[in-house]
């Protein structure tokens, strides 16, 4: 028997690394041959024999042969056998992990064309992308069931944005204590000058007894409006799923009057869709050119009032139409008195990719550029509209 440690090594190296560990058996070699299915067809990992077959096609299945060093041989497991046997033979951090693989990293299609997969595999935020970048090719009774998973995921994305983002609108802080003790009203400042006397200086450390939280005053706003321009390129995805949940948890604030509008090379106004966030995905094309400026162009002809207005731009700042009338319209509506927001990025990372030449453009333009989270694109308009 193979002790734990030479196991796992000998499942991350695959069969080369046999002769030094000896071979698997029982679950172990279930667990080889479930990786080996995976990532055994990736050439560029130098694991394992296996590759994926001139022949395959769309259907992501690798052929094997029976010395599992390559060749025509016929499939040992279907992506339903793949999924049976991750769900028997790993944990659940592990199979969140080979499945977010299968589908993003090895775009296996029957992941979220087959029924009989998409009945097994967990909902989660890369199966819905995946649902989003394929949900053309289903016929109508894996629609049905996709559809069902893009509504579970998004519900989940509600629960846990829906709380930030109103809190976001509460009220302000004030300097009243407050019985509400979470950390979004923790006053740091006020909790080191109420427990001094408990500082030890032998530990360099200060005891606390007595936290202090401030209160929070509730808003007594204007009517504004928040025009959210989401860019529905393929690379945007991300950003895409977390605005349309964003603009929902926005939608029926008091003060507040959201839209959403998707562009790529035309615009479509989703606005009429925002209450239902699963719906809208589901009609969201993605793909085509990026038309930037027109969809400004169209976020400045919804503008009620300038100074009541914020216009979010979500992309890449790629622009493949007119760069020059891009700036312009920017330049146009910060001088009207409209807040003008570059967001890079709209995902809970918010990691960046972008171009950051015409990013400077805009900002020099007096656009607010840079990257947020669905919260900290709240905390900003919730800020704004309370001045």
């Amino acid at each position: 028997m193979i002790p734990p440690d030479l196991e796992r090594w000998r499942l991350v190296l695959g069969s080369p690394a046999e002769q030094c560990t000896g071979a698997l058996g029982g679950e172990a070699a279930e667990r080889d041959a479930a990786l080996d299915w995976l990532y055994g067809r990736d050439p560029d990992l130098g694991r394992r024999g296996v590759r994926r077959g001139g022949g395959g096609g769309g259907d992501g299945e690798p052929d094997r042969s029976g010395d599992r060093t390559g060749g025509q041989g016929p499939s040992t497991l279907t992506t339903v056998d793949w999924l049976d046997a991750v769900h028997r033979l790993f944990p659940k951090e592990t199979i969140e992990r080979l499945e977010r693989d299968a589908v993003e990293r090895y775009e296996i299609h029957d992941i979220v064309t087959d029924p009989a997969v998409l009945e097994r595999i967990e909902p989660d935020e890369s199966l819905l992308r995946a649902v989003l970048r394929t949900k053309h090719l289903m016929n109508p009774e894996v629609l049905a069931l996709a559809r069902r998973i893009v509504e579970a995921v998004v519900r989940q994305l509600m629960e846990r944005l829906a709380t930030e983002v109103r809190q976001a609108f509460h009220g302000t802080r004030t300097r009243r204590p407050s019985r509400v003790k979470n950390s979004r009203n923790f006053d740091f400042h006020g909790t080191v000058r109420a427990n001094l006397a408990h500082y030890r200086p032998d530990e360099r450390r200060l005891y606390i007894e007595n936290p202090r939280f401030v209160s929070r005053t509730r808003r007594h706003v204007e009517q504004w409006q928040m025009i959210l321009l989401v860019d529905q390129s393929g690379s945007m995805l991300g950003s895409v799923v977390h605005a349309a949940v964003t603009a929902a948890c926005l939608w029926g604030l008091p003060g507040l009057k959201t839209h959403l509008v998707a562009f790529d090379s035309s615009v479509v106004d989703l606005t009429s869709d925002v209450t239902d966030p699963a719906e809208l995905l589901m009609k969201v094309q993605l793909g085509g050119g990026t038309d930037i400026a027109r969809a400004v162009a169209y976020g400045a002809g919804l503008v009620e009032n300038p100074r009541r207005a914020i216009v979010a731009v979500i992309t890449d700042f790629f622009e493949g139409g007119d760069a020059y009338r891009l700036v312009r319209e920017v330049r146009r509506l910060v001088q009207e008195g409209t807040q003008v927001l570059g967001l890079a990025a709209l995902d809970e990372d918010a990691n960046p990719s972008y171009d950051r030449g015409m990013a400077q453009r805009l900002a020099d333009e007096g656009a607010h550029v840079g990257a947020m989270t669905p919260g900290q694109l709240a905390e900003f308009v919730a800020e704004r509209i309370g001045r």
